[in-house]
């Protein structure tokens, strides 16, 4: 009955830490026999103890993977899913054709690259990256396909013309290694083949002055102009570095009398020509759809005695004159350190140029590729089927190291945001249904308050409890009398009283501040609450960074050095 009010259902314990409103939901209630609710925020606290450590054991195993792929299996995508020997036409037996595979520019990074001091940790650890990435290609990528041969177009190193005899020796030491040369030569039966680049023995400006650059060249590598048979297949290398120079200069008439004697030849097989620069075409020629950087165009740079001290393509008349000497049905290059595909106009016939990005991630590309050839062993009619490419990429090792990035801040950012009882959706339900009951009794229990006064008695055991009485006298003053044994709190006093014990409001089990609490509480002590609930939430994020840490960091560790050490 409205108006009516109920002495048992109206009171309630209080132990010092206040009543609930009326209408408000009984889960933010702490009462004096409180063993269930002592029970359900213990059973909160381990759900979200247990969430938090399958939280840590899912990104140890997420950060795992991603190491492993990232680190090894992202380099058997090449040999196993992406790339494949190409069969010339019509040739379909594996045993007719020799296997080469062609790797240009790895330039290896030295005091000259980055304007860093030598030694510096700096360097040391530039050099540390790139060398693994190069080293993970050919161990990795390259050697699974069991290449019958191995072709170097140029520019092992970075400042290789100016470097000091020790420091060139140095850099040569870390090619050797990253490309396992002494591996390569067993299983290929010594056929590595080498073409010097501009960053090996620089252009012609430097040879009148720096003889001895080319001579420590020739002791490692062997001749910069030379040819070599695969099967029915003739590979014509030749020094594009000194064929623009000035026609008395020594090396510059050597190389031109190397191509004069191989077009001599009046019966020769079909060939191929080796230049780490480039042929000339003209400004603007597409490089089709491989290429990912923008299209550079010709740019010489001579000295004051009108030698060139650089030169990204070959001149247009010394381009005509190796094409009608030479006679190829596809030329190789490299120096440009990306890819690129043109046809040249020779008076035999089209001629297709392939240049060959970079092998290295820290050369201005962002794809480093390199290549599968084959050439026939058997004589074909069309000569320009006796030799057939396929350009294949590397992995992408600038996206993989933002991929770790982007993994680190989602997981300090999961851990930190994570609900501290997890996603438990009863709990949600649950509580959803105590305040819509809430809502269904607050209008009727409104209604009572207004025609009720309450008394606050202690019993024995120094507990006070509220009773709900019928209101027999209207309240004429806001004063209180307070005594050991009953107490009349009038009605003017009633929102007063209630006000100051629903300022001890408990937290919820999150760690955060009941809703009515919250706005009761002074302003120093909400901020030392929320102060609280975030050191909590980073001490959580700093235990789980640490557990997968101390899993993951000896694994990545482990796959570095595995890669790195000789086998």
């Amino acid at each position: 009955m409205a108006g009516h009010c109920d002495h048992q259902s109206a009171q309630e314990h209080v132990t010092g830490v206040g009543v609930r409103r009326w209408g408000q939901s009984r889960p933010h209630l702490k009462v004096k026999n409180g063993t269930k609710e002592k029970q359900t925020v213990n059973k909160l606290q381990d759900i979200g103890e247990d969430m938090i450590s399958n939280l840590t054991v899912f990104f140890c195993i997420v950060w795992a993977l991603t190491l492993l792929y990232g680190e090894k299996f992202a380099f058997w995508v090449p040999p196993y899913w992406s790339c494949s020997w190409p069969s010339p036409a019509p040739i379909d037996n594996p045993g007719d054709y020799v296997k080469i595979a062609v790797v240009t520019d790895p330039q290896l990074m030295d005091r000259t690259s980055l304007n860093l001091a030598p030694k510096s940790l700096t360097l040391e650890i530039v050099q540390f990256y790139t060398d693994i990435f190069m080293r993970r290609a050919i161990l990795g990528s390259i050697t699974p396909f069991k290449p019958d041969m191995i072709l170097f177009l140029g520019d092992y190193f970075d400042g290789g013309p100016v470097l000091s005899d020790e420091e060139w020796q140095e850099s040569l030491n870390r090619f050797r290694h990253i490309f396992d040369l002494k591996t390569l030569e067993k299983a290929t039966n010594n056929k590595v083949y080498f073409l010097s680049g501009n960053h090996d023995i620089g252009y012609a400006a430097y040879h009148s002055r720096m003889p001895q650059v080319i001579s420590r060249y020739e002791t490692v590598f062997g001749s910069r102009n030379y040819h070599f048979t695969a099967g029915e297949v003739e590979f014509v290398a030749v020094d594009a570095q000194t064929l623009d120079g000035h026609p008395k200069q020594n090396q510059t008439s050597a190389s031109w009398k190397f191509v004069n004697n191989v077009s001599r030849d009046s019966v020769s097989p079909p060939r191929v020509l080796l230049t780490h620069i480039p042929l000339f075409r003209q400004d603007w020629t597409s490089c089709g759809s491989q290429r990912s950087s923008p299209i550079i165009n010709q740019r010489i740079s001579r000295s004051t005695n009108h030698e060139i001290v650089y030169q990204n393509y070959l001149t247009e008349e010394t381009t005509n004159k190796l094409l009608d000497s030479i006679k190829p049905v596809l030329v190789l290059s490299g120096h440009d350190h990306d890819q690129c595909s043109v046809t040249h106009v020779a008076k035999h016939g089209p001629v297709s140029e392939q240049t060959l990005g970079t092998i290295s991630w820290q050369q201005g590309n962002l794809y480093p590729s390199f290549m599968l050839l084959t050439a026939n062993k058997v004589t074909v009619s069309n000569t320009s089927n006796a030799v057939s490419t396929h350009l294949c990429f590397l992995p992408t090792q600038l996206f993989i190291y933002i991929w770790y990035i982007l993994l680190f801040v989602v997981t300090i950012l999961v851990v930190l945001l994570w609900p501290t009882n997890g996603l438990n959706i009863h709990l949600h339900i649950s509580e959803f249904m105590s305040d819509m009951l809430g809502m269904f009794k607050s209008t009727k229990e409104k209604d009572e308050d207004e025609n009720c006064e309450y008394e606050m008695v202690w019993d024995a055991e120094g507990s006070m409890h509220l009773i709900k009485k019928a209101s027999k006298i209207a309240p004429t003053s806001s004063n209180e009398r307070a005594e050991r044994g009953n107490v009349t709190m009038r009605a003017v006093g009633k929102k007063q009283i209630l006000q100051e014990i629903n300022v001890t409001m408990p937290q919820d089990v999150s760690g955060q501040v009941g809703p009515d609490a919250a706005s009761k509480l002074g302003p120093i002590k909400t901020k030392s609450s929320n102060v609280r609930v975030v050191v909590q939430r980073l001490v959580r994020v700093f235990r789980v960074i640490s557990v997968v840490a101390a899993v993951n960091v000896p694994i990545y560790i482990m796959l570095l050095f595995s890669d790195w050490i000789d086998k």
